[in-house]
């Protein structure tokens, strides 16, 4: 073997290897790489600021709303607890600390606040949803469209849970009764224990519950607001001394009002309306007081008790029910005793008349 061909047979031996052929379709070549990813980058470079923008803007928009929903929220917050202050400090007389006493105020002021915090952050991060949307180019108007059939729809189905909801905010807002207070609704009568926005608990006389709905209700008779009067009449007989007894009931109203709990109780004198009614044997005096609400029926009760004790020293009597003679009167004849009693004969049908009636005499013929 030659030198020459030597030479060209180890340089046969350590030549590379070929490489792949531009026509290969599973490897891309160094070219088409090098415009993709050119491409990639004039794509992210020309559309970056697009990307920032909207970005910023839905950024600016949930922190706005963010920002705004804590600062109405501690607004109302805060409004509410002025208000309780205010009406706190304001309540000088037992009547007005009577109408708006602290749990009564603390449960009105959470049902109203609870009401008014959730009504905001429906409003605001609402309005900040439709924002973010309308910031990525979403057209707004189907989804509109859609919630308002979609509300129509509920609000048709679901109308007597938004009328109890209405019925109970408008209830609180009013201050129509709140804890405590003894009302009579309609349908159901009986303590406050609870004030909901959609149902109003009661305690009946029995110890009953009642969950009476707040849209159910179409009328409130409100036992423990303002004050309650205590009413007692006193049937004396109209031989009486009126200015004894007058006498007599001032000295009990006087005695009472001073001593403990009754001076609590009492918001007014206890008072001699005068004579109610005037009859041939008797007549009845009107006393009346005004209570604290709830309380009249308490008040009477001792009221009545004093009376008897006062009219039984002072020697007065006291009549009521059926009607009592007087004293040296005459009886009053029984008006049945000159009737006589009903007889058999009257009736011409009965077995004893037909028995009695005489016999017709025999027909004669000619």
């Amino acid at each position: 073997m030659s030198l020459s061909a030597a030479v060209l047979l180890a340089a046969g031996s350590s030549s590379p290897s070929p490489s792949p052929t531009p026509s290969d379709p599973t490897v891309p070549s160094l070219r088409e790489a090098h415009e993709s990813a050119t491409n990639a980058a004039g794509w992210v470079e020309e559309n970056w600021s697009t990307w920032l923008a909207i970005g910023l803007r839905v950024l600016l928009i949930v922190a706005i709303a963010v920002v705004l929903r804590a600062v109405v929220r501690r607004a109302i917050t805060k409004l509410i607890e002025r208000m309780n202050r205010t009406s706190g400090s304001s309540t000088g007389t037992a009547l007005s600390g009577l109408l708006v006493n602290a749990e009564r105020r603390r449960q009105r002021s959470e049902a109203i606040g609870s009401v008014l915090r959730s009504v905001a952050s429906f409003l605001i991060l609402g309005t900040a949803a439709l924002m973010v949307l309308g910031t990525f180019q979403i057209n707004l108007a189907p989804l509109l469209a859609s919630a308002g059939v979609a509300g129509v729809a509920i609000g048709f189905g679901a109308r007597n849970l938004v009328t109890d909801f209405l019925s109970g905010v408008f209830m609180i807002l009013e201050d129509q009764y709140g804890v405590g207070d003894s009302i009579d609704a309609g349908v159901a009568s009986g303590e406050v224990i609870e004030v909901g926005l959609r149902v109003t608990k009661l305690r009946g006389a029995e110890g009953e519950i009642w969950y009476v709905r707040n849209g159910e209700v179409k009328r409130i008779g409100n036992l423990s607001q303002g004050w309650s009067t205590a009413g007692v009449d006193v049937t004396v007989r109209s031989d009486e001394d009126l200015d004894k007894v007058k006498e007599t009931l001032a000295a009990v109203g006087e005695r009472m009002s001073k001593e403990e709990p009754w001076n609590e109780m009492l918001w007014g004198p206890i008072e001699t309306l005068g004579l109610d009614s005037v009859l041939l044997d008797s007549m009845v005096v009107r006393v009346s007081a005004k209570t604290m609400p709830g309380k009249s029926l308490t008040v009477e009760r001792e009221l009545r008790w004093r009376i008897k004790r006062a009219f039984d020293a002072a020697g007065i009597a006291i009549v009521g029910g059926a009607t009592v003679p007087l004293e040296g009167a005459p009886a009053a004849a029984d008006p049945a005793a000159g009737v006589a009693a009903p007889s058999a004969y009257a009736s011409a049908s009965s077995p004893q008349s037909l028995a009695a009636s005489p016999i017709p005499p025999p027909s004669t013929s000619k």
